[in-house]
């Protein structure tokens, strides 16, 4: 049986490559080994990925626009500017530009930020008026902040910053504090932050570390399968969960304000709240109203969910559509339990191991909108933490929840490129772009055609 620390061997025998543990491929020193019995792939009621053949290319290249950084976490991409920022782990936000990396950073938050495993500068989004207001997000951690209970790790932060006029550098003055989270435990960190098609902001939140959901600061919830679990508890705290929130305005008492629609705006429950049941959200997009959450597994599959407002997507009483450390589990809450919501299916689930498409760590990516591949036109693009020369694929499905996924190689030359796929991004054309560690580097590429 796989877990988190077998995933940190393998990784070790990637030569070259440096292991900085993200994505849930570290541990506490209480593991991360499932213990009891799940259902068998082969013979329980999930599904594992099947694969798509229709007129994909045989493979993609990958074209190289920096390999001179550090441990790269996100991208993205401002509309008015030639430029790119980068997000590298240490701190550092970078500008990349037509004459290559700004020999001084776009933003420097290394006297801010405790690093180390998956902690770090883990999200970057723009305002969606950034153009404009020159407004944007980071999502880091921190050193303990006040109120941090004892025995906790770390402060989850999530700031607002303003750039200069003309985009070249942050105004490292200009930070603005808009929320923060107790984390009990090292690792499941999430991170991703972005703007959906309704202005707001949604906020990845992992279900706190350790492993299973169980141990230090993991609160008791309503299924009894499993002791503890913050991603099926909405009352307690933030963790195991999509946040949605409004920047632009703010309630009293609070950095930010919540939008009325959200789920549980008047219900039990903590109204940031828009989706729960998710144990390490790492990497989420946008493709029109549609919410793609790349969900990292705990010790045998992985999983993309398309999110929907309000959905429970089933950790702990399930790893992807199979009964976590159960033969047996529901497949809805009581009805005492929000009226007895479904634990809603990913759209693709694969193995850790056995299985054409089958990875260790899920890196969630986007739906492909541009010219260049026009047979990748619609199609969700993503890939896995141990990449071993490769991408996925998955294509809409006829009928059903489970997208039809395949293998995407890369062109033997850039095979080295990607020995670790740890984000993806999108420019303003549809364009994809994948942030990788190689055998000797770490860059950004744009996929191209082969």
């Amino acid at each position: 049986m796989t877990d988190d620390r077998t995933r940190r061997r393998y990784l070790a025998t990637l030569a070259g490559v440096a292991t900085v543990g993200m994505a849930g491929c570290t541990t506490d020193s209480g593991g991360e080994t499932p213990t009891g019995t799940q259902t068998d792939p082969d013979t329980g009621t999930g599904q594992t990925a099947t694969t798509a053949s229709t007129e994909l290319p045989d493979a993609v290249g990958l074209d190289p626009l920096t390999t001179a950084l550090s441990a790269p976490l996100d991208v993205v991409f401002p509309s008015d500017i030639d430029a790119r920022y980068i997000a590298q782990q240490e701190g550092i936000v970078a500008r990349h530009g037509p004459d290559g990396l700004a020999s001084t950073p776009f933003l420097d938050l290394r006297d801010a930020v405790t690093t180390g495993g998956e902690k770090g500068v883990l999200g970057l989004a723009l305002h969606p008026e950034f153009e404009q207001n020159r407004r944007f997000y980071v999502r880091y951690s921190a050193p303990g902040r006040p109120g941090l209970p004892s025995g906790y790790s770390h402060t989850f932060v999530l700031s607002e910053f303003r750039a200069t006029d003309d985009g070249t550098r942050a105004r490292r003055d200009s930070e603005r504090t808009l929320l923060e989270i107790h984390q009990p435990q090292s690792n499941h960190n999430a991170g991703s932050i972005a703007f959906g098609p309704d202005g707001y902001l949604y906020v990845g939140v992992g279900d706190g570390g350790a492993g299973g959901d169980q141990g230090r600061g993991h609160v008791e919830d309503w299924y009894d399968g499993v002791g503890g679990g913050n991603g099926q508890d909405v009352t307690e705290n933030l963790l195991g969960s999509i946040l949605r929130i409004d920047v632009d305005n703010h309630d009293d008492g609070r950095a930010y304000a919540i939008p009325k629609e959200n789920p549980l705006v008047g219900r039990t429950g903590l109204d940031e709240q828009y989706a729960w049941g998710l144990r390490n959200p790492w990497r989420f997009s946008f493709d029109g109203s549609e919410f793609f959450v790349g969900d990292v597994g705990q010790g045998r599959f992985e999983e993309v969910d398309l999110v929907e407002r309000g959905g429970n997507y089933g950790w702990n009483v399930r790893e992807g559509t199979h009964c976590y450390q159960a033969s047996e589990c529901p497949d809805r809450t009581p009805d005492s339990v929000r009226g007895g919501e479904p634990l809603r299916d990913p759209i693709v689930e694969y193995p850790h191991e056995g299985a054409p498409v089958s990875g260790l760590s899920v890196i969630g990516g986007y739906v492909y909108r541009g010219d260049a591949l026009p047979s990748l036109d619609g199609r969700y693009v993503f890939g896995d933490y141990v990449a071993q020369g490769r991408l996925f694929v998955a294509s809409r499905p006829a009928a059903g929840r489970q997208w039809p996924t395949t293998t995407l190689p890369v062109r033997e030359e850039d095979t080295g490129k990607l020995a670790q796929v740890r984000s993806f991004g999108r420019d303003a054309d549809g364009e994809l772009y994948v942030v990788t560690n190689g055998e000797s580097d770490a860059g950004l590429h744009r996929i191209v055609p082969a």
